[in-house]
């Protein structure tokens, strides 16, 4: 076991992948439902982690209406990570860039917890962006 019983609190298993990694194939939950089924939560101090960490983190990059078939194009990555912008977690901070890319991170530190829909944002900062959006590309 990679965890010892005094550090177990920093030893979190984390969900880990990419859509960037499958073009194909919607496997991390960019267009769908993310299915925990299909995919194996990994201990985020372990050798098999690609990034080493002591939470969960859910990054999600979402581009202007326009980009793809169903109107905008969307990437996700779900995987361990050590630092939150923030330095808290349990909350999503997000944004939009100068090209009107929209961007969400997302933090969390119990096991699994980047597999779910349970991390949101509050839904005054989401309700402001799409307001601010909408002006911008009127």
């Amino acid at each position: 076991m990679v965890c010892s019983l005094p550090a177990a609190v920093l030893c979190v298993r984390c969900y880990q992948c990419a859509s960037s990694q499958n073009l194909k194939e919607d496997t991390c939950g960019a267009y769908k439902k993310f299915d925990t089924d299909s995919h194996i939560a990994v201990e985020c101090n372990s050798d098999e982690s690609h990034m080493p960490g002591s939470f969960c983190m859910k990054r999600t990059h979402q581009g202007p209406k326009g980009f793809i078939w169903d109107g905008r194009w969307r990437q996700v990555i779900r995987r361990c990570a050590s630092v939150a912008e923030t330095g808290v977690t349990g909350v999503c901070n997000w944004g939009v860039y100068d090209n009107g890319v929209y961007w969400e991170d997302c933090y969390c530190s119990s096991d699994e917890c980047n597999g779910t829909s349970g991390i949101k944002s509050s839904l005054l900062p989401v309700i402001s962006l799409i307001t601010c959006i909408l002006v911008y590309f009127s």
